[in-house]
């Protein structure tokens, strides 16, 4: 069983209603067919009928549910929910009914904060931040985190690192240049989204173009801090750096360049100094070694919203919405 069969197959055991609002797109439909079909999630998808109809044609989508803002009777409610929680910002009813009938995200989000779905997946045809605005205003941070972050799930083909070939990229999709403390919680996050997701001990390696002293830089330095303020808070972690990629993963290399740790050559977990070389590093394993990439997943949000590429594929989707799902299991 693949990674991400044991996923779907962990989605089915305790089902839940994840939210999928980009219906202006094919790849929605094409997706939620096969959810449906393989029994991952119940789906919720936000239009009216018509366009619905129109858009999931030659489609078998008839196990979803449909909500239309225009005619839901729970619109009003959510209408009352945001003005009361964006009251601050000056939101007015009349603003909070135009965002809620116009702008889908903000429906599917308000639906996760009412307790109307479980989870929201977003992204294939948004930004980053059209997906994560929403959540940040709404959903706000999970209680106990620093920030929100994004990871890719890699699943590398015949690889012998890592566990059996599955990292978890950190942060390869939101944050542009941490300081060590944001370095740090995404580290911890990262660790506690390995453990739900891959049901592995997490192993955690603070990456840089340095090993252990070997170049001296401010970028080092920051991975260093990173790396202490990260043991300090979480000494239960296994976590250690700074490392270059190959002393992280690789045991003869780790064993080499830092002899003392016990983390060196054998990380699952990597964490990438800032988002230019996650972001880098997770397409250039997913190009060239042909790996899965999941993502990106975001942790830290009070509850489930997750983005897409807008390269995805519906595949992609499926297996995000599955990733989802048993995120909010772990509710």
């Amino acid at each position: 069983m693949g990674f991400i069969d044991v996923i779907k197959a962990r989605a089915k055991a305790n089902k839940k209603v994840i939210v999928l609002p980009e219906t202006e797109d094919r790849r929605t439909y094409e997706a939620t067919a096969q959810i449906l079909k393989e029994g991952i999630a119940d789906i919720v998808l936000i239009g009216s009928e018509e366009a619905i109809k129109k858009g999931s044609e030659g489609l078998d989508i008839s196990g979803a549910k449909i909500v239309d803002p225009a005619t839901s009777e729970r619109t009003q409610a959510y209408i009352d929910k945001l003005v009361e929680l964006r009251s601050k910002k000056g939101m007015t009813p009349e603003q909070a009914k135009e965002i809620l009938l116009n702008q889908y995200l903000y429906y599917g989000v308000m639906m996760v904060k009412m307790g109307d779905a479980d989870g929201m997946v977003s992204g294939a045809c948004h930004s980053t931040a059209d997906t994560l605005r929403p959540c940040l205003q709404i959903l706000k941070t999970k209680p106990g985190t620093k920030l929100v972050s994004a990871f890719f799930l890699m699943v590398v083909p015949n690889c012998e690192y890592g566990a059996n070939g599955t990292f978890i990229f950190a942060d390869s999709g939101l944050n542009q240049n941490p300081n060590p403390e944001e370095l740090a919680a995404i580290a911890a996050s990262s660790a506690e989204s390995f453990k739900l997701l891959v049901e592995e001990e997490p192993i955690v390696g603070m990456l840089s173009h340095s090993t252990k002293g070997s170049a001296k830089h401010a970028d080092v330095d920051k991975v260093v801090e990173a790396t202490r303020i990260a043991k300090e808070e979480h000494p239960e972690l296994k976590l250690d750096g700074e490392f270059q990629l190959d002393a992280a993963i690789v045991p003869s290399v780790g064993a080499s360049k830092a002899p003392c740790s016990d983390v060196a050559g054998k990380a699952n977990v990597l964490v990438f100094p800032d988002l230019d070389a996650g972001n880098i590093g997770y397409k250039l394993v997913q190009r060239l070694a042909k790996a899965e990439a999941y993502g990106p997943i975001t942790q830290g949000i009070a509850k489930p919203v997750n983005d897409l590429s807008r390269g995805c594929s519906a595949e992609d989707i499926v297996g995000v919405v599955a990733i989802t799902s048993v995120q909010c299991q772990a509710q």
